[in-house]
């Protein structure tokens, strides 16, 4: 068989493969609609909306990666955190609705812990060795430092407590910062990767990409509103699980939902990583954490001011637990290379953060 023709068959197998995991989503999506309607239990909602998230994930995975193909991998990562993302600020509003504040802190913290920590040392793990753009990780890394303090210094000024505290004007002009911050960088940092990404595929006279962007861009849309259904059903359900497993409501939301919302990023970090995509799969663990630091949290924090403010008022766990997040993968990667040990050790963090979240939560 020719190499044209083995590309094409690997692609009609990749977009049957989507094709099969769109439709166990919708059967699993299905499934719940019916145990909800025949009264079922609500722990078995939960359950069922996080194993539909799955397949959605993969799909979320090889549509980003295709997609970044005509846009280069720090494009492409960030399509991927944008489409995972909008999920966790969908849940994060009807959560706030609802005046479940540790919910979103918690679940948003944990979604920053896991992505730079879980995710990124899965995809270390399965990446092949090799060199990584060391001042990317450390800028990446910097701006969510930043984030940091900054939630750091509204948590101190709530006094380190939670409770029944009224949101202040202290956090709006802090989160506002952060936002513009975000989306400046951000801007600065799509110009110059398309601008390389362009001169690289000239320089190299790739060929074509395997799926059109039209196609890439469907796949995408439709995976991530399948995926915004079925994490509403996940906060929904939410408390009846936390209450059923035992596991309390903190670490429930830092550590379950987190990974529940986090299910696109990682399934496609991991999905790319083992393809030997290491950059793209670095890309997507770095600019998810990013983007929830310095844009998810901000946003919610700015738009909960206009129906139920929410406080922004940190337990000591959640930001010393955001301070390793950012200070591991800096001293694991600061000298520029990724290996399957240096994941390892990120994955160890990670479960050991879990662990401070059930004992200290």
């Amino acid at each position: 068989m020719s190499q044209d023709a083995t590309s094409i068959a690997v692609a009609a197998s990749r977009s049957r493969t989507v094709n099969i995991l769109l439709g166990v989503a919708l059967l699993l999506m299905v499934v719940n609609l019916v145990t909800e309607a025949a009264g079922g239990w609500a722990s078995a909602r939960f359950v069922l909306g996080a194993l539909a998230l799955i397949p959605l994930a993969f799909v979320i995975g090889e549509a980003t990666e295709r997609l970044a193909e005509h846009t280069g991998p720090v494009i492409g990562g960030l399509l991927n955190a944008t489409m995972g993302n909008a999920p966790e600020l969908m849940v994060s509003l009807f959560a706030i609705a609802g005046g479940l504040f540790t919910v979103v802190r918690a679940s948003l913290v944990g979604s920053v812990v896991s992505n730079l920590l879980l995710v990124l040392g899965t995809s270390l793990t399965f990446a092949p060795r090799g060199r990584v753009s060391r001042s990317s990780v450390l800028s990446t890394l910097g701006q969510v430092g930043l984030a940091v303090v900054l939630f750091g210094g509204m948590a101190v000024h709530y006094g380190w407590r939670q409770g029944d505290r009224q949101a202040s004007g202290f956090d709006l002009p802090l989160s506002a910062i952060l936002l513009v911050l975000y989306v400046v960088l951000t801007a600065r940092s799509v110009r110059a990767a398309y601008v390389e990404h362009r001169a690289d595929r000239a320089a190299d006279d790739a060929g074509p990409p395997e799926w059109s962007l039209r196609k890439g861009l469907l796949y995408l849309l439709l995976a991530t509103a399948a995926t915004v259904v079925v994490t509403h059903v996940v906060t929904d359900t939410i408390q009846a699980f936390a209450t059923a497993s035992g596991l309390g409501l903190f670490f429930t939301s830092a550590v379950v939902v987190a990974l529940v919302g986090n299910a696109a990023e990682h399934g496609g970090a991991v999905v790319v990583a083992a393809r030997g995509n290491r950059d793209l799969a670095l890309e997507i663990s770095l600019s998810s954490s990013a983007q929830v630091a310095l844009f998810v949290l901000p946003v919610v924090a700015l738009v909960s001011a206009t129906f139920r403010p929410m406080p922004m008022a940190f337990q000591p766990v959640e930001i010393i637990s955001l301070g390793i997040a950012v200070l591991l993968p800096a001293a694991v990667l600061g000298r520029g290379w990724s290996s399957r040990a240096r994941g390892l050790i990120l994955i160890t963090g990670y479960v050991a953060l879990a662990c401070a979240y059930f004992i200290f939560g």
